[in-house]
């Protein structure tokens, strides 16, 4: 017969403490290999590409970039004289510029907020730029982002000959940028924009089947394309150029295309840009509206000869602070 051990009664409590401890210490195991188990499954969160473009600015053109939250910037961009002239005004150097003041800052993730003002008809401009979708392997595979702006025209008019009416001063610019950083050298970005006038510029030609006069004017709104890149050439040193091709035919003169390249300079709170273009007016809309300096010889489409080689001396430069 098998004999049964029996403990004494007052032994009981430390038998039931013991196997207690023993099942409390096996549950502890049990989770702790669990937790491991699940930590090992967890993926680390896919984060956005950084640094697809270096700065907000390339050449004229915004870049898809927006920065972080809490980031001061201050812009100063400059255009020379055309460098047609030669040695008479050296190159462009020496003639008459255009200067435009500006700063941004980003109040909320996502969202820049900026304000300019424009020596050419001392145009002031409200601007806004938001980031859509940024780059995200697995995810998106370009980033989208939206900018826009409203400009005021300030130039003294006295005696009313240019602006009837003060709402005659605005004019506005929407553009979608959508860009891709293909490597870690080279990214490349590209844009449709519509820029609006609400005053339009025109003149009086005969009519050839009446003999009468009529009012040949510009269109109101432009749309416009643009393809801009940058080259990593080291740490510091890129490679940028731009390119922007009006779309819209219009009823008089149409806007001469721009073509500009350049290098850029970064450290991790500045940038400059070095180039050589054809727009000199700092503002987007009335860049791709008015600008009459052509890269090269063609025929509008009203039949006049356009002379080319109307490049000009350019530089920007953007300082960041972060709070």
């Amino acid at each position: 017969m098998k004999s049964i051990i029996q403990l004494p009664p007052k032994w009981m409590p430390i038998t039931v403490s013991i196997l207690l401890s023993q099942l409390i210490f096996l549950s502890g195991s049990i989770a702790q290999d669990s937790s491991a188990v699940t930590e090992a499954v967890v993926k680390p969160k896919i984060k956005p590409v950084k640094n697809t473009f270096n700065s907000t600015w390339i050449i004229d053109n915004q870049t898809v970039m927006v920065s972080q939250k809490g980031t001061f910037e201050m812009d100063i961009q400059h255009r020379f004289g055309t460098v047609d002239k030669g040695y008479d005004d050296f190159w462009g150097l020496f003639a008459p510029s255009n200067i435009r003041l500006g700063v941004i800052y980003a109040p909320v993730k996502d969202l820049n907020i900026g304000l300019g003002i424009t020596k050419s008809n001392l145009l002031w401009d409200l601007n806004a730029k938001y980031a859509i979708i940024r780059q995200t392997k697995g995810v998106y595979p370009v980033s989208v982002t939206y900018y826009g702006n409203i400009a005021y025209d300030t130039r003294k008019d006295p005696d009313g000959s240019i602006f009837k009416y003060k709402t005659q001063r605005i004019l506005t610019f929407n553009q979608i940028i959508v860009a891709r950083k293909i490597s870690d050298r080279f990214s490349l970005q590209a844009a449709v924009s519509l820029s609006h006038q609400n005053s339009v510029n025109g003149y009086y030609t005969k009519n050839d089947s009446t003999g009468q006069e009529v009012f040949k004017y510009m269109k109101f709104n432009h749309l416009a394309v643009s393809l801009s890149g940058k080259y990593k050439l080291t740490e510091v040193t890129s490679l940028i150029f731009n390119i922007d091709q009006p779309v819209t035919k219009h009823n008089t003169s149409n806007p001469s295309p721009n073509v500009s390249f350049g290098f850029e300079f970064n450290t991790s709170n500045h940038s400059f840009q070095l180039f050589a273009g054809n727009y000199t007016l700092l503002n987007p809309q009335r860049n791709n509206l008015y600008n009459t300096n052509s890269p090269f010889n063609y025929t509008a489409s009203d039949g006049t000869k356009v002379p080319g080689g109307k490049f000009v001396i350019g530089f920007n430069i953007t300082r960041l602070w972060n709070w």
